[in-house]
């Protein structure tokens, strides 16, 4: 049964899910689908063609689907898709996709967005990831599964951070970060693979030994980055996660890659 306080506004067209509650002095837009089970706490705003999956808590002051900060927006009604069992903390911000991007921001399941943080229009958010406080998206950027990104921190609008990376707080992030990286400074760089989520993600030593050893002839290795970059496409059947880091900088469109510090921190 869903139970809502008779200080909320729902929209008519607005659909909310079984066991769901709305809390007070929430709004729900006339073309916003809630899911199953969740909990808008109170004060929390949805609008466009929002969709929040079945389990979300969403805690005071959360604004959803709001119109994209783009100067391109021509207030045409976009999507926001927010995956199921996601934890939605004070004032987080998530804005609808612009029609240039495509039109959707989509963020997935068992997400834990801590207070302030800020998914950007047009975003392609993985599942499992934790933001922390203030953490914020520009536009149209791309992460992974299970990424960690520090309290502070801004990622730049069209980066792509790949799965299982770890972005340590205060840090600007202006290039694609490799699956697996951890990265750290003011002006991120590379600093090493995110051994610890490696490791649960049972990683075993023999894994990390190999993945270790690639990482080390990739950004540490003699000659410059393009001929090491040559160089270790032969080892790409040495371990998945070696395919997956060359898979995802041979795809690079729109950003430098992010480098170690002493190889000039972005290529």
């Amino acid at each position: 049964m869903k139970t809502i306080d008779p200080t909320a506004r729902i929209e008519e067209g607005a659909v909310i899910g079984e066991g769901t509650s709305i809390g007070p002095y929430c709004i729900v837009g006339p073309n916003v689908v809630v899911g199953a089970n969740c909990r808008l706490i109170a004060h929390v705003y949805v609008t466009a063609q929002t969709t929040i999956g079945d389990g979300c808590v969403i805690y005071p002051f959360v604004s959803l689907g709001t119109p994209p900060q783009s100067l391109g927006y021509r207030g045409e009604l976009t999507r926001l898709e927010i995956g199921a069992g996601c934890t939605i903390r004070e004032s987080v911000t998530m804005n609808a996709g612009t029609v240039a991007g495509g039109g959707v921001t989509r963020v997935g399941a068992r997400g834990y967005f801590m207070n302030c943080s800020h998914v950007g229009h047009d975003c392609q958010v993985g599942d499992d990831v934790i933001f922390a406080t203030s953490a914020t998206l520009g536009g149209h950027c791309q992460i992974g599964d299970f990424v960690f990104i520090g309290g502070l921190s801004a990622v730049h609008q069209f980066t792509r951070v790949g799965p299982q990376v770890m972005v340590g707080g205060v840090c600007g992030v202006r290039g694609d970060v490799i699956p697996f990286g951890l990265v750290n400074g003011q002006y991120a760089a590379l600093e090493g693979l995110n051994i610890i989520g490696m490791k649960r993600r049972n990683f075993t030593k023999a894994r990390l030994a190999t993945v270790r050893a690639f990482y080390q002839q990739l950004f540490h290795g003699p000659g410059i980055f393009a001929e090491r970059l040559e160089a270790v496409q032969q080892l790409r059947n040495e371990d998945p996660a070696i395919a997956e880091i060359l898979d995802f900088i041979g795809d690079g469109k729109h950003r430098a890659l992010c480098l170690p510090a002493d190889n000039g921190g972005r290529h």
